[in-house]
């Protein structure tokens, strides 16, 4: 249970539901938790789903091979999202860490059998499920309606948002630009002037490597409603 308890993100993750020591102490004992370096799949497409997981710390990327063999980047999963799927033979895609990450992992029968006896949690990853679709519906209308400086707005507001940042507001982005072109149906060199030109307008500054500050939030959320 202490382990539960001191967990970071207990909270905001799908274990929040869970209240009673008893509870807790059960999903301690069938949870363990997992370091997963930087480029390291943890779920395969197509493959038996056999873990599902909370994740604790880093960023993953959830993706999938095009009929062309090319990967697509469909998703990111961040620090109290759940991966993995649960009551499902196959996974849907595949999941792969992007930085150094750490995982609260459970078998998925064992996960399964769980939730099946104790309805909040089942509640909370309907909840959930239905939160992601509601996410993958706005992707829907952002890759479809807006602008390519609009869809890079909302990519990097998002992950300047949910990636953990140091005390002057900077973050490492995950992503390569290669990365954040195939995640919005882009090509690279509009990633990269669509950067360069919130750069110039002093939205975003660029202290070097992959580190960005968002200097100016609300022109930069007026630019991804565009």
């Amino acid at each position: 249970m202490h382990g539960c308890a001191a967990c970071p993100v207990r909270i905001d993750a799908l274990c929040g539901a869970l209240e009673t020591p008893d509870e807790l102490e059960t999903i301690h004992r069938l949870g363990r938790r997992i370091e997963v370096s930087r480029g390291q799949t943890v779920v395969w497409e197509g493959d038996e789903s056999l873990v599902v997981g909370n994740v604790i710390e880093g960023l993953l990327k959830l993706s999938i091979i095009s009929a062309n063999g090319t990967e697509q980047i469909v998703g990111l999963a961040y620090p109290s999202d759940f991966i993995g799927r649960p009551f499902g033979a196959n996974a849907g895609h595949s999941v792969t860490a992007l930085v150094d990450s750490t995982i609260c992992v459970f078998p998925r029968r064992a996960f399964d059998a769980f939730a099946e006896t104790h309805p909040q949690l089942g509640q909370a990853l309907l909840r959930r499920t239905l939160d992601d679709l509601d996410r993958a519906r706005q992707w829907m209308v952002l890759l479809a309606r807006k602008s390519a400086s609009a869809r890079v707005a909302s990519l990097l507001l998002d992950m300047w948002d949910r990636c953990p940042s140091g005390p002057d507001r900077t973050v490492m982005l995950p992503l390569s630009r290669q990365q954040m072109a195939d995640l919005l149906g882009l090509v690279i060199e509009t990633v990269s002037r669509s950067i360069t030109a919130l750069r110039d307008k002093g939205v975003v500054s660029l202290p070097g490597g992959r580190r960005l500050v968002v200097e100016e939030p609300d022109s930069l959320k007026a630019i991804a409603a565009d």
